[in-house]
């Protein structure tokens, strides 16, 4: 496990990459199957990091909490050598009950990963729905919990002020902070 912290590639209001990703119920998805919420949490994830998995019900509560804020999670790792992260896996976690979030795609050539600049697990990426497209609001961590061990002040604070920004139909304001997680495992190149 090599900890790494988020670093930010997109800048707020930059357009949100799109993607067409497989997700966990066999269907693809793209950010086009999301237009009917108002925002979309867009986290890289996986399913072996403790970082990953400290926050698995943080984003259930949210994906539980918000009817017009979709989460979508993303896997990018490289299943061939982390072998926990694969597809069965992650589809396995959804039929029991582990994972709730609206969607959890895998991105197997991780070209979403590196189009978002993502680095670590979790590392959340907040789109707002412009009507035209999804533009990126935030970067950063879930909330103050940045240890898998750590108990959050609010589960999920900073996104969930960031969402109800959004919602409220006002500027996301949220400090960027990073999250904190384990490295992306890339595929040798």
């Amino acid at each position: 496990m090599v900890e790494m912290e988020s670093e930010t590639e997109l800048d707020a209001g930059d357009p949100a990459p799109d993607f067409q990703l497989k997700g966990t119920d066999g269907e693809t998805y793209g950010l086009d199957d999301f237009a009917d919420y108002e925002a979309v949490l867009l986290v890289f994830t996986c399913n072996h990091c403790p970082y990953a998995k400290a926050k698995f019900d943080v984003l259930n509560d949210v994906a539980a909490d918000y009817d017009d804020a979709a989460v979508v999670g993303v896997n990018p790792n490289d299943a061939e050598e982390y072998p926990d992260d694969s597809f069965e896996r992650m589809q396995e976690l959804v039929e029991d009950g582990t994972i709730q979030y609206d969607a959890y795609l895998r991105d197997e050539s991780q070209d979403v990963a590196r189009a978002y600049g993502a680095v670590c697990t979790p590392d959340p990426f907040l789109l707002r729905n412009t009507g035209d497209g999804f533009e990126v609001v935030y970067n950063g961590r879930l909330d103050d919990a940045l240890n898998p061990s750590d108990e959050p002040t609010r589960p999920g604070g900073d996104v969930r002020d960031a969402i109800d920004s959004i919602l409220a139909g006002d500027p996301v304001e949220k400090e960027w902070r990073p999250s904190r997680g384990c490295s992306i495992k890339w595929h040798d190149a």
